[in-house]
């Protein structure tokens, strides 16, 4: 597991060692890790800022004063917050761009998963010396954006280094914008889907002539695959951990929402919301969770081995858990989680590059980040072959990935995707999905009233909405 999407579930000897600042310990990665560019000072840094806040951050981002070496190599800092195999897969695409020998060399700094990264980064950005360039969740520029703490992009000159607006998929475009201006670039898409057991589905008899789950047209049907592939596991149909969770509660919650055509809108002092729908929505998590279909209360790590396991046909996740699968050695595919009220829909994020913002950027500097990020895009191929879907178009287009199998199977979830509704509060590493668990755990582990628990949550959120951005 990745870019902790889930709870994360003991350690992984190909996980590099994080210290309690968010940085990998060194002498600690595991094999062939590739962070070898993390250096002492920015490790010693990065603790201090932990524990000494604004001063220490800022001493931090001063790595990424404009630099060039005798040779014209500008150096370039490049902060994330990829870990496990994702830092891994990010390690090796930024060594691979090193070597185009394109007059720049990026050197990575990864920080913890969550508030402490965008916290730190914040701090950067207020403080005028933030790295050159830094992945974001393409649900959190609504929050860093208005407060002046990213850089809008010159999409001129980023169309020198052929990366284009027509490249991406207008959703996923459109969420890096904010008032017609670009603040973020999509380097993929990660939304929540359907991995299913193969051979369990042929013995259940509901897999299709061309070897993929059959077509699956409305939420009875789907409970009756459920119940068939049960029927051959002995113990569940589908996998589906939340227990404490609110991410993965909120992430099932919302596709189905969504399939109902229905808006969730934070643009006023109060959310505009279709209560209908929602409680339909959660209504039918309930049924789901009836200790057949599947477990009533699993956390995310009982799910991810049940299914791993066999003992179960369905597993309802995101995409980074495709290492697990292949690892776990089982006949496995995977696929956009079935439209089961109407309208086609799937949660989403997206990892995104921004430019975190610098008082007096230097022109050659900049055009160096330029090209940076466009070699990274155009070289995402090896960041599909780890399960995320790359949001540059060409890439995703070409017959090699056209080739790999799941990914293209689940690709078209890239076309149906929802971010989360756009508010300073909400997004990924956020506490809007933890105002979602406290308010509405209860409906999925004690069948608590669903009126009662969403509207608790709603209740929440205006709090919320009647605060001003602190950013």
């Amino acid at each position: 597991m990745t870019d902790r999407h889930g709870p994360p579930r003991g350690p992984n000897p190909l996980t590099p060692a994080l210290d309690r600042a968010g940085f990998v310990v060194p002498g600690r990665s595991g094999p062939s890790s590739g962070l070898t560019g993390l250096t002492r000072r920015q490790m010693l840094l990065g603790s201090l800022a932990a524990i000494g806040g604004v001063a220490a951050a800022g001493s931090l981002a001063g790595c990424a004063s404009p630099t060039a070496a005798a040779d014209g190599v500008r150096e370039l800092a490049f902060w994330h917050l990829l870990s496990g195999g994702d830092g891994i897969n990010m390690a090796g695409l930024v060594e691979d761009v090193n070597a185009l020998d394109h007059g720049y060399h990026a050197t990575q700094t990864v920080l913890a998963w969550g508030a402490p990264y965008y916290t730190k980064l914040a701090m950067a950005s207020v403080g005028g010396r933030a790295p050159d360039t830094a992945i974001m969740h393409a649900s959190r520029i609504a929050g860093y954006a208005p407060g002046g703490l990213l850089d809008p992009w010159d999409l001129d000159l980023l169309a020198e280094f052929d990366v284009t607006e027509q490249d991406f998929l207008p959703r996923v475009w459109e969420k890096g914008g904010l008032d017609g201006t670009q603040f973020s670039i999509a380097l993929d898409s990660h939304p929540f889907v359907m991995f299913y057991n193969t051979d369990i589905a042929e013995q259940a008899g509901v897999l299709g002539s061309d070897g993929q789950l059959a077509p699956i047209e409305d939420a009875d049907q789907f409970l009756e695959v459920a119940r068939a592939m049960q029927g051959v596991t002995g113990k569940h149909g589908l996998s589906y951990g939340y227990l404490g969770d609110g991410a993965q509660m909120w992430r099932l919650f919302y596709t189905l929402y969504k399939q109902h055509d229905a808006e969730f809108d934070l643009s006023g002092t109060r959310a505009e919301v279709d209560t209908d729908a929602a409680v339909e929505s959660l209504e039918y998590i309930q049924t789901l969770l009836d200790g057949t279909i599947c477990a009533p209360d699993g956390d995310y790590g009982t799910a991810v081995a049940e299914f791993m396991s066999g003992e179960s046909g369905m597993f309802f996740t995101g995409v980074w858990e495709l290492p697990t699968a292949k690892n776990a050695g089982i006949p496995f595919d995977a696929m956009p989680i079935p439209t089961l009220f109407g309208t086609p829909a799937a949660y989403a994020d997206s990892h995104a590059f921004t430019l975190p913002h610098q008082s007096d950027p230097d022109p050659e500097q900049r055009r160096a980040t330029y090209r940076f990020v466009a070699d990274i895009l155009q070289s995402s191929f090896a960041w599909a072959e780890a399960g995320h879907i790359p949001a540059y178009q060409p890439v995703v287009q070409s017959p090699e990935y056209q080739d790999l199998v799941p990914q293209a199977h689940y690709a078209p979830a890239a076309e149906i995707l929802n971010y989360d509704p756009e508010a300073w509060f909400t997004g990924s590493g956020s506490d809007f999905q933890s105002y979602f668990l406290e308010t509405v755990q209860n409906v999925y582990l004690d069948g608590a009233d669903p009126a009662e628990g969403f509207g608790a949550f709603v209740r929440r959120v205006d709090v919320q909405l009647s605060k001003p951005n602190p950013v």
